[in-house]
């Protein structure tokens, strides 16, 4: 929705040039009237393609060229717009709903300030920022904007705010958003059955009064990306797949794919939305939280390590959100889950007793050498004691069965949750806690009663001393071996690590679309060298430190996997 026509509604609009710019003069002399930062914008745009934020002359020209491009590619309209970027602001967003007969509703507003590159990740309603005065000041802009337009269907005016709730308009989607399921619960109302209604003629019968929140819901869009590799994206088959759910209709989950379905380079990468509702806030966050532990995906990298350790978060708990909170919290990147003390001893408890199972389980098969039992205790063995090693931090416990089966009970796999208990002894702390659960050798997920909480660990796939484990999303190879086994590991020699710093490669399966140095050239860190695109979005690829180029071996047009070399540089 155009900046001049909202002006005239009189919405708020951000200070900027209310035109369109097409040459790289006017684009400095536009961003020199504002005034550093602005924002360059596809006049078409919509969810963060064509975006790009500069904080000078450089990065004003870079970000009009690359922005421009995706423009094109992705609305087939390079126009592009300047205005003034407000710096940490938030994201919020008016539904609006009119039936181009005089009458327009808002349902409400969502806050979208979790992103990254522009795009939204993280979806809310209600907004834990707005006041009911301020909630209320920003649904008559909204529905004054779509009235100004004789506007028909479902829309979304999206607003820029600052952490004062001052707000200034950002563009207008004239169609539904992806996170309209957050709107539907704390409204009641299902905006595709009135989207349709008014697409067929039919008057809106709700009053505004009557649209009033209750509860709360939270949207997290799950991505087939990389969050350890700066969100780039991910392809491949779903080779595991399987979502949440729960029975009291407390999570939604809008997908189009299924076990077996191809993710491929041509398209966004979003798999599904995954929504919750509770009663309040934290009661959202909470049926989030487990929703994503609950969550298989295999076959490709995704997002929920991101979203999972989100949920855990101090800062989003508190409701201090921005659309800077991913580069504020994570400055070197998401590196993973850091787990807190009482969930490391939840996941090598885990551990310890998936190994010991399993243990048991080999003891039981036919045809063994004699002898066995006698090696072991030769060397100091004993059964249920075993050194768990996460992150490198090696932790002593002792595993026993509480399971007492009953005189005349038939043999065979436990049927009642409670009657799978084990105590989990830690030597060093000298703290002991039941863990009940009702895992079976081959189940992903390990459901358990740990003390008083409730813990789900996926089980992605055995290793040869131990399991690779997801715990709060993250995963994690986790040893498990005797003390004996860990005392004896000390003499095995480590593989060095590859030397990869000779060569620029691929960070995602991409279009190569332009390479920018050739044999000879000398580079300094920094220095833009190809520009990859996948999945709709640009990425330039960087020099990493100083270097002379002594071969390129990619084209443009070319395809490229990850980690295909595109650059070599002389040693």
């Amino acid at each position: 929705m155009n900046q001049k026509l909202a002006k005239a509604a009189g919405v708020s609009v951000i200070p900027g040039f209310l035109g369109e710019v097409d040459t790289d003069e006017e684009v400095l002399k536009i961003a020199h009237e504002i005034g550093y930062p602005v924002m360059i914008k596809a006049s078409a745009g919509g969810g963060g393609k064509g975006m790009r934020i500069a904080w000078n002359d450089q990065e004003a020209l870079t970000g009009f060229r690359m922005s421009k491009s995706e423009a094109k590619s992705s609305f087939g309209d390079d126009r592009m717009l300047i205005e003034k970027y407000i710096d940490n602001p938030r994201h919020i967003e008016i539904q609006v709903m009119a039936d181009g007969q005089g009458k327009a509703l808002y349902f409400l507003e969502r806050e979208c300030s979790i992103q990254r590159r522009n795009q939204k990740v993280i979806e809310e309603a209600p907004s834990p920022l707005l006041s009911e005065a301020t909630r209320h000041a920003m649904g008559r802009q909204a529905v004054a904007l779509a009235r100004a337009v004789n506007y028909r269907s479902a829309g979304t005016v999206e607003f820029l705010a600052d952490q004062k709730q001052n707000f200034y308009f950002l563009e207008m989607n004239t169609r539904l958003q992806v996170e309209h399921p957050v709107t539907e619960y704390i409204t009641g109302y299902d905006l595709v059955e009135l989207m349709i209604r008014v697409a067929a003629g039919e008057k809106l019968d709700i009053q505004q009064e009557n649209i009033v929140p209750k509860g709360w819901a939270m949207e997290c869009r799950v991505y087939a990306e990389d969050p350890l590799r700066n969100f780039l994206p991910s392809i491949g088959r779903l080779s595991r797949y399987q979502e949440p759910s729960a029975t009291d209709g407390s999570v939604r989950v809008d997908g189009g794919v299924v076990e077996g379905s191809n993710i491929s380079m041509y398209y966004d990468p979003l798999i599904s939305k995954l929504v919750t509702y509770g009663p309040d806030r934290q009661g959202a966050i909470l049926r989030m939280a487990r929703a994503l532990d609950r969550y298989v995906i295999r076959g490709v990298n995704h997002n929920i390590p991101f979203l999972r350790s989100v949920m855990d978060h101090p800062r989003f708990i508190a409701g201090e959100l921005s659309t800077k909170f991913i580069a504020d919290e994570f400055p070197e990147g998401f590196k993973g889950h850091q787990l807190k003390a009482n969930q490391e001893e939840e996941l090598v408890a885990v551990a310890a007793i998936i190994q010991h199972t399993r243990k048991e389980r080999a003891r039981t098969i036919e045809g063994q050498l004699p002898g066995a039992e006698e090696r072991l205790e030769s060397l100091g063995e004993e059964d249920g004691h075993y050194v768990v090693t996460v992150d490198g931090k090696d932790t002593e416990v002792y595993v026993s069965d509480d399971n007492e089966e009953e005189e005349g009970e038939e043999e065979g796999p436990p049927q009642d949750f409670d009657k799978i208990a084990y105590t989990v002894v830690f030597p060093e702390t000298q703290k002991s806690v039941v863990l009940k659960h009702d895992w079976l050798n081959g189940d992903v997920l390990f459901n358990a009663q740990f003390g008083k909480r409730k813990v789900v660990v996926q089980v992605v796939a055995p290793t040869p001393l131990g399991l690779k484990l997801q715990h709060y999303g993250t995963q994690y190879d986790v040893l498990v071996r005797s003390p004996a086994q860990k005392d004896l590991s000390a003499y095995i020699s480590l593989k060095k690590a590859e030397d990869t710093s000779s060569a620029l490669r691929s960070p995602m399966p991409g279009l190569v679309l332009s390479v920018a140095v050739k044999p000879g050239d000398a580079v300094v860190a920094g220095q833009e060298l190809a520009v990859v695109e996948a999945m709709k979005m640009q990425n330039i690829l960087r020099a990493e430190k100083n270097g002379v180029v002594s071969a390129v071996l990619a084209t443009p047009g070319a395809s490229v996997a990850v980690d295909d070399v595109l650059v070599e540089f002389a040693k």
